[in-house]
């Protein structure tokens, strides 16, 4: 099956975390499959930023049940999720055996500058199709500039969205309209999960209800979920140490796949192959609801005109924040002249002979553990 044969490749190759995830993703289902357009593309950017969970993972369910219904919402997730899954349990098997993470700088020292160039060509393509006049061109670069300026990047999508929809409907715009907008029949869905904690004895039920709730309400990037692993499981569970929780995020950040396989390694750590299993399904399994539930509005969302110009906001507020995750990821990867020169080299593959960024992730590898043994 197609959609199971694509999100297995990319969840095993997809280095480099949810922007450029979604670059690959872009590359695959809109340049080289013709899925679907670049505008429907973008709106599902735009789709997953204003739902909580892993972004990358939610465009891979979307990217699913948009190819193949229901049968392609689980499957594209699961095959995304599920070699990364793999891959971190063994890591966390080495873990507990020699009591380290292995190391990978060679990897990454090949792989992150393809990256860059992936993000770029994606950033190319796409605002090409988001930015469609001066308001949102202002809008895009406010929000690169406030992001950099240390505001919230979940304040700056919502903040680009009202703009421009406030902007693009001023004229229309009556005492009532906000009111009817969000008084709308829309699918109103919140999901809460509370665990009543007793004890702070280790339980797989407590450990799966503790990832539901982190899967359920996490916006943001890698950060934010440092901040919650270690506010629930270091400070007020005390069943990792700080420096088990940096292991965990440093492998989740360092292998191919959704970020959030992080779980997996703490579940590993905790509670062996079940404690993996567990935690796994804890953090992944809200972004399926998620996604099942949002993903028939958003042709909804396109066709109105205030809630298209939400949408249209923070496609373009995305890209942004897009932007300037990049320019952090290019200033720790871009490291000497071989770097430049393959992130280079890789964006013109890319843009000029369109190679499938699979095999330049590859190429990428090799060159990085070249360099390390010559």
């Amino acid at each position: 099956m197609e959609v199971a044969a694509l999100f297995l490749k990319l969840g095993v190759t997809a280095f480099g975390g949810p922007a450029a995830h979604i670059a690959m993703m872009h590359d695959e289902t809109v340049k080289r499959r013709k899925w679907i357009s670049e505008q429907e593309f973008l709106d599902l950017v735009g789709a997953t930023n204003l739902i909580p969970g892993p972004n990358s993972t939610e465009m891979a369910i979307h990217l699913g049940y948009l190819r193949a219904g229901w049968p392609g919402l689980i499957i594209g997730g699961l095959c995304f999720i599920l070699p990364a899954m793999l891959i971190v349990m063994v890591l966390a098997w080495t873990y507990v055996q020699v009591g380290a993470t292995p190391q990978a700088e060679w990897l990454m020292y090949g792989v992150k500058p393809v990256v860059i160039a992936v993000i770029a060509q994606a950033l190319w393509n796409l605002g090409q199709k988001a930015v469609k006049g001066p308001l949102l061109a202002m809008v895009g670069g406010s929000v690169l500039a406030l992001y950099f300026a240390g505001v919230n990047e979940i304040l700056l999508l919502f903040a680009g969205g009202l703009v421009v929809m406030m902007a693009k409907n001023a004229k229309t715009l009556k005492p009532n309209s906000l009111g009817a907008l969000f008084l709308s029949p829309w699918p109103e869905w919140k999901l809460a999960v509370s665990a009543m904690l007793l004890s702070t004895t280790f339980s797989l039920p407590l450990l799966f209800l503790t990832f539901l709730k982190i899967g359920a309400v996490l916006y943001g990037s890698g950060y934010v979920l440092l901040a919650f692993l270690r506010a629930d499981f270091v400070v007020r569970l005390g069943w990792l140490t700080d420096r088990q929780l940096i292991d965990a995020i440093a492998i989740g950040q360092v292998t191919p796949g959704p970020v959030f396989t992080t779980a997996t390694f703490i579940g590993f750590l905790l509670g062996g192959v079940s404690g993996a299993l567990v935690a796994t399904l804890g953090i992944f399994l809200p972004s399926f609801f998620f996604v099942a539930i949002s993903n028939p509005i958003i042709p909804r969302l396109r066709s109105s005109p205030w809630a298209g110009g939400l949408l249209d906001g923070v496609n373009v507020a995305s890209l942004g924040l897009m932007a300037a995750v990049t320019w952090q990821l290019g200033r720790s990867s871009l490291i000497d002249i071989l770097t430049v020169f393959i992130a280079l080299a890789s964006l013109a593959l890319l843009m000029r002979f369109k190679v499938n960024s699979t095999w330049l992730i590859l190429g990428g590898g090799i060159i990085g553990w070249a360099a390390a043994v010559l």
